[in-house]
């Protein structure tokens, strides 16, 4: 009775473990240990990451340990054509800049995993060109947002639904 008590625990084991890393792999997430998550089912929200000298503050959906390093990792939930889109680029930039304040170490790349209807993932290398553009784009965003009167810059609801400026603005669309 033992023998068959231990043989069914091992198959339950070895289930669990086949199932937690087809999770893991649909999550787009590199093996390695998570220290952080901002993903509300697993967990209260974390803190953001906070780079006051920038003026930047971000909560990437994952970092990730491995190898030493500290990876930043993106998920979004839409469809990925054959290269990641400019502007998820530049916001995983933004996120490496902020783990390399924050950690004191420069990750080589981050991650930006795509889960539509054909999942994908891409490595993006963090390279001084992609900081020195991304340090410009964050220059003018903050130049653009002291200035009075800046219009909506999109007519997209769904964008607009989720913008954390929309209970404060005035050109909040239906």
């Amino acid at each position: 009775m033992t023998l068959y008590a231990a043989l069914f625990l091992f198959i339950i084991a070895v289930l669990l473990l086949w199932q937690s890393r087809r999770q893991r792999k649909a999550t787009g997430l590199p093996g390695g240990r998570i220290i952080y998550a901002d993903t509300s089912r697993w967990n209260a929200l974390e803190k953001p990451l906070y780079d006051p000298d920038l003026g930047l503050t971000g909560r990437p959906d994952y970092l990730v340990e491995l190898d030493g390093q500290t990876i930043p990792v993106e998920v979004k939930s839409s469809s990925a054509g054959y290269a990641p889109y400019d502007g998820h680029i530049y916001q995983l930039a933004a996120y490496c800049l902020l783990v390399e304040h924050t950690f004191g170490q420069r990750p080589a790349y981050g991650l930006i995993h795509y889960t539509g209807q054909e999942p994908r993932t891409f490595a993006i290398d963090f390279t001084k060109e992609l900081e020195n553009s991304t340090l410009e784009i964050i220059r003018q965003i903050q130049g653009v947002s002291l200035r009075k009167g800046v219009d909506r810059s999109h007519d997209n609801p769904r964008r607009c639904e989720r913008c954390g400026y929309r209970s404060s603005c005035d050109q909040a669309l239906p």
